[in-house]
């Protein structure tokens, strides 16, 4: 392997296009229906791109998002017309996940991204300059360096916002001409970028973050919000779970570990439980800690019980293995939150005998 040459096998984290390329491909060979200008796929394509299925020829596509197809279906449609998408859902609801394939399926590329935070400034929505060239010769077109949202309006394809409310509001508007006029305009060269036919915009973003900045009215009108729900089932939970659990070790290498779905059932059950203030069978009453006890949390517990049992345990993973990644997701606040963990453990944990094991582990961990 050359410099220049990247193996995909030695990517920690390959884009949705290049590790999904082979359903892309097979669905864009087989996708007879009308596709928007620039887009790769026809919007049914997308949607089954998305959702999974089996293609005519055989090809099975693999399932990205589990939950309502009516929400893909308004999601890809929105990006179909001149308003832009908001993804907008609580932490953990698969945002940056359906955000990301969204873009491969319909340009495909992910990659011209803006990731929001506190810091992001006006330049990486709108451009930059090469400040050597711009001391040397001026202002020229040389010297501009577009931003991502600028090269996707350019190629007539899709860019990306994530965490649209973590970016300071002032930052926030510069998206508005972008999205009203679709056009970008660079006064300093007596210039604009108009958007070929396929630009548009995605955007994430959550309200229950600390330190979010409200989109302005104006903003929020020229974008068409798609709410996504936490997993209504366990059952969809579950799967969602053991789903992008063996996808992670398969991507970090991890030693493969037996079965693993009654652990990732417990870790499911306690999130929800404490998620919705009431155990299972609706007889205890529960406090919620501070936490969000996301999807993607469960996620991380198990994909950590996994390498601690395939390295430092007998490759079988149990729950002594889950217990402490479970303590650090609940307790974010050591007082208030440890004590709502204490009572969930003694009202509803101990209780179950088929689960004396892992109330054994968490009380060890908790201490």
């Amino acid at each position: 392997m050359t410099d220049n040459v990247i193996d995909e096998q030695t990517l920690l984290r390959p884009h949705a296009e290049q590790q999904y390329a082979d359903e892309l491909a097979a669905l864009a060979l087989l996708d007879d229906r009308p596709r928007p200008p620039s887009w790769r796929l026809s919007p049914w394509a997308v949607v089954t791109y998305l959702l999974g299925g089996e293609l005519s020829d055989g090809t099975v596509i693999s399932p990205k998002y589990v939950g309502p197809r009516r929400l893909m279906e308004v999601a890809v449609a929105t990006l179909a017309t001149d308003r832009a998408l908001l993804l907008l859902g609580v932490p953990g609801t698969a945002k940056t996940w359906v955000s990301e394939h969204l873009a491969a399926a319909v340009s495909g590329s992910s990659t011209r991204l803006v990731q929001g935070t506190a810091g992001t400034a006006e330049e990486a929505i709108r451009y930059g300059w090469n400040y050597a060239r711009l001391l040397a010769e001026g202002p020229s077109p040389a010297a501009l360096v577009p931003s991502p949202i600028m090269t996707a309006m350019r190629d007539g394809a899709i860019a990306r916002v994530e965490e649209l409310t973590r970016i300071p509001a002032d930052v926030q508007d510069a998206l508005i001409t972008v999205l009203s006029e679709k056009t970008l305009p660079v006064p300093e060269l007596n210039m604009e970028v108009q958007a070929a036919k396929g630009f548009n915009v995605i955007a994430t973003a959550n309200d229950r973050d600390r330190g979010v900045n409200d989109l302005s009215s104006a903003l929020r009108r020229r974008f068409n919000t798609v709410v996504l729900p936490l997993p209504g089932s366990e059952e969809d939970e579950v799967a969602i779970v053991a789903r992008r659990v063996e996808q992670l070790g398969t991507a970090l290498e991890l030693p493969r570990v037996p079965a693993a779905a009654e652990e990732i059932r417990r870790v499911v059950t306690v999130f929800r439980e404490l998620r919705s203030g009431v155990s299972t069978d609706g007889r205890t009453k529960l406090k919620s800690p501070s936490g969000t006890l996301s999807t993607a949390e469960a996620i991380s517990v198990v994909t950590n019980g996994l390498a601690l049992s395939a390295h430092f345990g007998d490759g079988v993973l149990r729950s002594s293995d889950v217990a402490a990644g479970i303590l650090g997701a609940v307790v974010k606040d050591p007082t208030a939150d440890r004590q709502v963990w204490i009572e969930y453990l003694e009202a509803v944990v101990r209780e179950r005998e088929d689960w004396a094991d892992f109330y054994r582990a968490c009380r060890e961990v908790t201490g």
